[in-house]
């Protein structure tokens, strides 16, 4: 019996036609790896080592993180934006990617359209805080707002980069406030501190995760947390609003992204762990020392947020006359 050459084209078709998803279906095969694009010891760097673990476990695979820091996390983003979009090469990054469009006229990779949402992670307040015995006798939010306003562009204020969520809770604090002073851009959450600490730079939000043991140390202080509620972590430091400016919070949030054109079964797969990871007890204990509540959304309720991230961003990024390094 001769079979003809069209059955032959159409079983290969049929064939390659159900390959993608099978592959997706057993996924993965071998080990995947976080882009971290922030430095070691950053509260992204932390959460996404977090993450790793439990992703290990759940996947069965080994899940390794890789640092690519760099101008507010864009280094990192557009290594995972280039990457093959099959679920080995994944990023957990911070709000900053939805502040990144309005920051940069030219970019080398879209948040939107070149990354599939795959889930956020938990969302994490900032701290504002200054060295115990700094130069400018700075003990409380209003000393810090009544000296900026008597002393226009004489503070200084530190950030993890340009765009970074560190640096729009910064801007976000200093426009509300309604006052002048010079950005100070780092690579990074510690070097920032390490100049806080050092009396190099005035004042900055940090992350809990980097600032509480500094804090508890006694080498920085507290003036207030940069969201609507006080954290367990800080029960004695005021919100900033508590602290008599209003209207200021900034939510930073870590999430998990991959690139467009990734199988969704991969997505899918991806989003389950996750969820599943931060909703253990063992998972909101460690979340929980970071300062950090696990945050619960749909692949596509993420995309809607950073979506709308994304255009308040601009506006803030607007009024304060953000520019990017």
């Amino acid at each position: 019996m001769t079979v003809s050459k069209s059955l032959i084209v159409a079983a290969a078709v049929a064939i390659l036609g159900f390959a993608a998803p099978a592959d997706a279906q057993s996924y993965p095969t071998r080990p995947v790896k976080i882009v971290s694009p922030f430095p070691p010891g950053s509260a992204i760097d932390i959460i996404s080592r977090v993450v790793a673990d439990k992703l290990t476990q759940g996947l069965g695979q080994p899940v390794v993180v890789e640092n690519r820091p760099g101008a507010g996390g864009n280094i990192g983003a557009t290594v995972v934006a280039q990457s093959t979009p099959d679920g080995y090469t994944v990023l957990i990054t911070s709000s900053a990617i939805a502040a990144a469009p309005g920051l940069y006229k030219t970019m080398n990779y879209d948040p939107v359209t070149d990354f599939a949402a795959v889930t956020p992670i938990g969302v994490l307040p900032n701290v504002l805080v200054v060295a115990p015995n700094n130069s400018k006798g700075i003990k409380t939010v209003a000393d810090l707002v009544a000296y900026a306003k008597k002393n226009p562009g004489k503070l200084t204020y530190a950030s993890a980069g340009t765009g970074s969520a560190t640096h729009m809770s910064d801007e976000k604090f200093r426009v509300t406030a309604g006052f002048e002073a010079v950005h100070v851009a780092y690579k990074g959450t510690p070097e920032a501190m390490t100049d806080i600490m050092g009396g190099n730079v005035d004042y900055m939000f940090t992350t809990m995760a980097s600032g509480i043991p500094l804090i508890l140390g006694d080498k920085l202080v507290a003036l207030s947390v940069g969201s609507a509620q006080r954290s367990p972590l800080l029960p004695n430091v005021p919100t900033t609003g508590e602290a008599g400016v209003r209207d200021a919070d900034y939510a930073l949030w870590a999430g998990m992204f991959v690139p467009a054109k990734t199988p969704r079964e991969v997505v899918t797969r991806l989003h389950s762990e996750v969820t599943k990871a931060v909703q253990q007890p063992d998972m909101k204990e460690r979340l929980a020392k970071l300062g950090a509540d696990p945050m619960l959304a749909t692949p596509e309720q993420f995309a809607t947020q950073v979506k709308d991230e994304i255009a308040s961003n601009i506006e803030l990024i607007k009024k304060a006359g953000i520019q990017a390094n």
